[in-house]
């Protein structure tokens, strides 16, 4: 069956189509060790970790590879500020050296790897630290340097955009509209959008650095990318990914660096949207993502002192595409900790019990089978595969032993661990599934079925059953 996915490359859903026929190769852009990670950063990885699921699921081979920044990752994506890695160590008050730097690395490394693995995601392929990859950066940029896309300011080499008459393409970006920074402005760039392939030691960094042909210093974030994703994919492959605030600089650098030396790069580029929590300056309800530098994110760390499951998390994302923002909120989270642990309650109870129409329990087994794949491989349409294991469990038809071997095949894609035993919590009707019941009846009011039945979908998903009564709409646990 074909997979169908949003390249943000075109702006359009597209289908799939591998450079090596049953193999996958992607790249997904990791986390800067700096400090902890935060819910917000785990969806992107999830979302990596549920593609890659579903390329298995249709009996690809995949490489996944995710970068380990752990060097030239600047405070500001205008390529000004800070180190991000120079910045923990003087947070953690420790010495300024390379050495300190890979030590803190190593500390923050060894916690992703930890919350990776409370939210089921598989260990990618390779784990590239930036800073075992320093000569592929000075080859890369020594590359572009010989082919005439790199000048010299006082301050580090920069790559030229102009001499790439296609930067800006991706995305749609505006290249007349000078983006923000949060700390100024480099009156030495010959254009705005020019960006830093290697960074000049200096004062943020106490002379760090590594020796170059071109000067002591730092490899940009953007170079990195592409030195690694090439070293360990090759000079072309399969599939990008990345967050949605990737899209107006860092990956549009990436291919204008890596198209310029040479390399075809990566066919399709997937990006996730945010997660989003209430802004705390804003009291008319407002949001923005979750982000380590607004000092508003919430790391697993938390869910675990709350005692909340960790994939009761992953069930969250599954509930919508991964291309539409999330709001976060402490209930929209323990309900689906609830309807996660029901629907592991359900599965432990399936035992051998059979019906009698075989015959027809074979043409739904194959149904469900056929709709989980049209979903999954519908950009990821993980809502509605949740919503499948629901109607397998409720479904009367089935017999026990069919149910679990379905939703337990479904569970290598959505990795809830539904074969785990956990007790069912108490829960009172939340806000959120209160507010998609007025949403929807709303919606069956005007008359808007499709919306109507959109909704339901989604309430169904986060594990409630939807009833429409003569007195009203009536929403329980399933």
């Amino acid at each position: 069956m074909d997979i169908f996915l949003h390249n943000t490359k075109s702006g359009k859903k597209e289908r799939f189509v591998p450079i090596k026929k049953g193999e996958v190769s992607m790249y997904n852009c990791g986390p800067t060790v700096y400090d902890y990670v935060h819910v917000g950063n785990l969806r992107s990885f999830i979302f990596a970790d549920l593609l890659r699921r579903m390329f298995e699921y249709n009996k690809y081979e995949v490489k996944q590879v995710m970068n380990i920044t752990d060097i030239g990752h600047l405070v500001s994506d205008g390529d000004d500020g800070e180190d991000k890695m120079t910045k923990a160590l003087k947070r953690l008050k420790k010495p300024l050296t390379l050495e300190a730097m890979r030590e803190v690395a190593n500390f923050y490394f060894s916690k992703f790897k930890k919350d990776i693995k409370d939210v089921n995601i598989k260990i990618p392929s390779e784990f590239p630290f930036a800073s075992d990859n320093i000569q592929e950066d000075i080859d890369l940029v020594s590359t572009l340097t010989e082919k005439g896309f790199t000048y010299k300011t006082s301050d580090g080499i920069y790559f030229d955009t102009a001499k790439y008459p296609d930067y800006g393409k991706f995305g749609n970006l505006n290249t007349t509209e000078t983006p923000e920074s949060r700390i100024g402005v480099n009156t030495e760039k010959r254009n705005f959008r020019d960006f830093a392939l290697w960074k000049f030691s200096g004062k943020f960094n106490n002379d760090l650095g590594y020796d170059a042909p071109f000067g002591k210093g730092f490899p940009g974030w953007h170079i990195e990318c592409s030195a690694m994703s090439v070293k360990y994919l090759g000079p072309e492959f399969d599939v990008h990914t990345g967050g949605i605030d990737h899209i107006p600089v860092h990956h549009p650098n990436e291919i204008a660096q890596a198209v310029c030396a040479g390399y075809p790069y990566a066919h399709y580029w997937i990006h996730n949207a945010h997660l989003n929590i209430a802004s705390k300056n804003d009291s008319e309800n407002g949001s923005e993502k979750m982000a380590k530098s607004g000092e508003n994110f919430i790391t697993l760390k938390v869910l675990r002192k709350k005692k909340i499951d960790p994939l009761a998390l992953r069930y969250v994302f599954l509930g919508a595409r991964y291309s539409s923002p999330i709001q976060f909120s402490w209930e929209s989270l323990e309900s689906a900790e609830v309807s996660l642990s029901k629907l592991r309650a359900k599965v432990s109870e399936l035992g051998e019990k059979e019906v009698d129409t075989l015959e027809d329990q074979k043409v739904l087994v194959k149904n469900y089978k056929k709709k989980f794949l049209e979903s999954i491989n519908d950009d990821l349409d993980t809502a509605t595969a949740l919503a499948l294991v629901w109607d397998i469990l409720k479904n009367e038809s089935l017999g026990e032993k069919d149910k679990k071997k379905l939703v337990m095949g479904f569970d290598k894609v959505l990795g809830l661990k539904l074969n785990k035993k956990t007790k069912v919590k108490k829960v009172e009707i939340p806000e959120n599934i209160k507010m998609l019941v007025t949403e929807r009846d709303i919606a069956r009011a005007n008359k808007d079925f499709a919306k109507s039945d959109e909704l339901r979908k989604e309430i169904e998903s986060l594990g409630f059953e939807v009833k429409d009564t003569a007195e009203g709409t009536v929403v329980n646990p399933v």
